[in-house]
């Protein structure tokens, strides 16, 4: 089979295709054929090495894709050959064909959907859910502010919102990619590059500000939030694709009795695992249709680096995908 490889560390450019051998599935293993996967900015970072988890070279990049499954181990009797399913792996997704264990990393791809679609829920998804469900606790008539709204995490974070039954504010920085947002739910957008946001979240709030603030992106975006926030607001440190962490003024955090509550869905069912049953309810949003991944761009397998490069030039809106010869 083939497989996208990075045998060093860097920008794009270094990715390469190989061919490798075709897995095999342990007991408690299936082998999927892949139909599409995601790239997400944790790959790239990976990629570049300056991610938290570095696997060691050469390494397989991709976290998470969709196919129909291939071949099953012994003791996988609830799969079977011909199952059309939405994958998690780390790292490997770039691939042909992975082996995957099924346990907290398996679902069933919705009726209807896409492998490109399938593809792009997972991570995202899971992302979603448990900033604004777990950790920001939202509630319906509240008011959220999602930041990054046109990226993937963002997206999901609006639908979600929405199906919660919150007024939604999203922000991002191109009025095209705006438009597609307000499509999959926002109630109001705003361009923070011709606008300044905490103006526009306290005129459409009365002054109030946002009670759950959703924030991949960091840095002066995060340090401006603690001024378009109500009193009491939880605050949720999604990531930081601007660059880099932010310095947090603490006299807004003790006068706006703020909460920082800092997202990695990962290490937290990796810590706490008793909380992998909460994310029953991501098959169920998705075949009702919530969080349904938007799918900006699509590339083949031999440019997987363009792939890359949409997403760190900021030309995705929602997902963007690897596409397996099928």
């Amino acid at each position: 089979m083939r497989a996208v490889v990075c045998d060093r560390l860097g920008d794009p450019s270094v990715l390469k295709i190989e061919e490798r051998p075709l897995p095999e599935p342990g007991l408690r293993d299936i082998v999927v054929k892949v139909g599409a996967a995601s790239v997400n900015f944790p790959d790239v970072l990976t990629v570049s090495g300056d991610y938290q988890h570095r696997p060691d070279l050469p390494f397989v990049p991709g976290m998470e894709g969709a196919g129909i499954v291939h071949a099953v181990g012994a003791e996988r009797l609830d799969w079977k050959v011909g199952d059309e399913v939405i994958f998690g792996i780390r790292p490997g997704a770039f691939a042909e064909y992975v082996a995957v264990t099924p346990k907290g990393h398996l679902l069933r791809l919705p009726e209807g959907w896409s492998f490109a679609e399938g593809a792009g829920f997972r991570v995202a998804a899971t992302t979603a859910y448990h900033s604004l469900v777990h950790r920001g606790a939202l509630r319906q008539g509240e008011v959220a502010l999602i930041h990054g709204a046109s990226g993937g995490v963002g997206l999901a974070a609006v639908q979600l919102a929405k199906h919660l039954g919150a007024r939604v504010i999203a922000t991002g920085g191109d009025d095209e990619r705006l438009a597609v947002v307000k499509q999959n739910g926002a109630d109001e957008v705003v361009n923070y590059r011709t606008s300044d946001f905490v103006s526009a979240v306290k005129a459409l709030t009365g002054g109030k500000g946002a009670d759950v603030i959703y924030d991949p992106v960091g840095g002066e975006v995060l340090e401006k939030s603690m001024r378009a926030a109500a009193y009491g607001a939880r605050l949720l440190v999604v990531g930081f694709t601007s660059g880099g962490p932010s310095k947090l003024m603490s006299n807004h955090v003790l006068i706006k009795g703020l909460s920082i509550l800092g997202i990695r869905a990962g290490e937290t069912l990796l810590r706490l695992p008793q909380m992998g049953y909460s994310y029953a309810e991501l098959p169920k949003l998705a075949a009702l249709g919530v969080m349904r991944p938007h799918i900006s761009h699509r590339f083949p397998m031999e440019r997987a680096a363009d792939a890359f490069r949409a997403l760190i030039d900021r030309k995705v809106v929602g997902k963007v995908v690897i596409e397996m010869p099928f």
